[in-house]
Formats: C-alpha cells, sequence, structure tokens
C-alpha cells in the first residue's frame, strides 16, 4: 500500500479470498484493505498514539441518519460526557480533497454536532473547528491533543 503523510504504524494484515484484510482495533475484526480503509486506519492510529484519545472514544464506520438517507461516517471521537469531539472524513489517496468533500463532513455534522473536524486521503490532512454561532468552520494546525477534562 502507498506510504501516508502519518508516522509509521505496524499493522495486523491476512489473507482471505485472495483479498488483504487490514485488522482494526477498534472493530476488533478484520476489514478488506481499500485504499480508503489504509487511510481509517491511520486515522485511528494517528489518533490514539499521537493524540492519545482513548479506543473506547473512538467509533469508526457507523451509520448516521442525514435528511432521512442513511450515510455511514468515518471516524468519530467521543468526549467522555458522550457528545461528540471529532468527526473524520477520510478518501482514498488518489481523490482529492476538494469542496465537494467539506461540503460532505458539513453535512455528516448538521446530525452529529461535533466540536471539531478532520477531512484526509492520507496525504493532505484538514483540521476545522466549528464555530456554531458564525455558522462556520476555522481551520487549526492540527488536532489538539485528548485531555481527559474534555
Amino acid at each position: 500500500m502507498q506510504k501516508l503523510n502519518f508516522p509509521a504504524y505496524t499493522f495486523r494484515f491476512k489473507n482471505s479470498e485472495n483479498k488483504v484484510a487490514i485488522f482494526d482495533e477498534i472493530r476488533k475484526k478484520f476489514i478488506v484493505l481499500t485504499p480508503e480503509e489504509w487511510v481509517r486506519q491511520h486515522v485511528v492510529r494517528f489518533l490514539t498514539e499521537e493524540k492519545k484519545f482513548p479506543k473506547s472514544h473512538i467509533n469508526v464506520e457507523k451509520i448516521v441518519k442525514i435528511n432521512g438517507l442513511t450515510k455511514r461516517y468515518d471516524v468519530v471521537v467521543f468526549k467522555p460526557d458522550g457528545t461528540i469531539f471529532l468527526v473524520v472524513e477520510c478518501k482514498a489517496p488518489e481523490v482529492a480533497i476538494s469542496q465537494q468533500t467539506f461540503d460532505q463532513i458539513a453535512r455528516y455534522n448538521m446530525s452529529l454536532n461535533a466540536l471539531n473536524l478532520m477531512v484526509t486521503n492520507g496525504l493532505n490532512h484538514y483540521f476545522c473547528q466549528m464555530d456554531y454561532e458564525a455558522e462556520r468552520y476555522n481551520f487549526m494546525p492540527d488536532v489538539p491533543q485528548y485531555l481527559p477534562t474534555l
């Protein structure tokens, strides 16, 4: 798989039915390794190893209802009180991050009401903090480190 713009991590792989699968530490199972899944697994490791978020505060690929439609978010990080600290939208490395990508995560966030957003294709990462009063997002240089008092 392609080298991404994250620290180097060690992953568990297996071959099944002529497909490579990667172990997801959050879902506790092997997932078929696609380019987007490669990015998603790096994001999870980045959040747990670099930013120190507990695995118990992270959800991966869960369903969210948006305007009556069923969608699936990539990664969500919860605060200890159950509110959402961060929503992450992952794209495959060959997918350019565009305004359409930000519109997608903004639509998801209309239901989720996260404080922060992250959009990444594994090569380029964008971090935003929501300003609900001004109805916009403010770009940040990085995701804040985990603090138990979040």
